[in-house]
């Protein structure tokens, strides 16, 4: 059976670093990212694949700091099976699998956990057209399966698509999340290491279309992450208040209310105040 959403261990920044730079594991360590990304996939090269299996196995020996994923290669690369065997048995929170295909990918990979024994979930990652399009039934596909998210670069490079193009997969990704009972998705990285003002208007979009948290290339990126995915004392006050006022008006026999500014409040707009304080107790 699923993990219910709200049980489900929610993060604001996924620090992507390297696995065969062990000083660059310590730095990400050290970060103010609330998890670390052990990266084997697109950021090593080939002839580093082997060093960076075993380097990332190092790290893991002992518990690590904070929550940690390992981004493994994927399926087709032959590497996987591998990368799995070097890393199932540590404390890690979850694997990324990229360049997810279908539900058979999903099952292919939770069966080898469970011959390894080990409890590691997955996060997904789409990075094609034709992952987009079954998103339904890979957010679906296994109990193992934690969260579902876009690796955006690939996908915008398949299907020669700019930035707002992106729009239509993003919201796909948010209501197959949601429909599949998993966390709502995070947020791809943002390619542009000394565009922090872009970086974060691109959060507050995301945030609006329903993901929460995001990836980082970079240390830098990881404060206005965690800014835009924090939510302020004013939000935190509003969304209680808004709780609490509805909680008052059902026990009256109500089943909304209108605020003083106008606004009707119900159940649907008190779930959302909910969320905004379940978000703010992560922290």
């Amino acid at each position: 059976m699923r993990c219910p959403v709200d049980e489900v261990g929610l993060h604001r920044s996924y620090l992507y670093v390297v696995g065969h730079r062990e000083d660059h594991v310590e730095k990400a360590y050290a970060s103010d990212a609330d998890a670390v990304v052990l990266e084997l996939e697109d950021a090593v090269a080939p002839s580093m694949k082997e060093r960076a299996r075993s380097t990332v196995a190092r790290v893991l020996a002992s518990p690590p700091p904070k929550p940690t994923f390992v981004r493994v290669n994927p399926l087709g690369t032959g590497l996987a099976r591998a990368d799995l065997d070097a890393v199932a048995g540590t404390d890690i929170e979850g694997i990324r699998l990229p360049k997810t295909e279908s539900a058979r990918d999903v099952h292919t990979v939770a069966g080898w956990l469970d011959e390894m024994g080990s409890p590691v979930r997955i996060q997904v990652l789409l990075e094609s057209a034709v992952a987009v399009e079954q998103v339904t039934q890979i957010a679906s596909a296994h109990e193992r399966v934690a969260g579902v998210a876009l690796g955006e670069q690939d996908l915008q490079a398949d299907i020669g698509a700019t930035d707002e193009g992106l729009l239509y997969a993003r919201s796909r990704v948010v209501l197959a999340s949601r429909a599949a009972g998993l966390p709502p998705p995070v947020q791809s990285v943002w390619s542009g290491l000394a565009d922090l003002d872009g970086l974060r208007a691109s959060c507050e979009r995301g945030k609006r279309l329903g993901f929460f948290g995001r990836s980082a290339l970079h240390p830098r990126q990881v404060p206005v992450i965690n800014e835009v995915f924090t939510p302020t004392a004013a939000e935190l006050a509003e969304a209680e208040a808004l709780a609490q006022r509805l909680t008052d008006a059902v026990d009256a026999g109500s089943a909304g209310l209108q605020l003083p500014d106008g606004r009707f409040v119900d159940n649907a707009v008190v779930l959302a105040a909910r969320r905004t304080l379940s978000y703010g107790r992560r922290r």
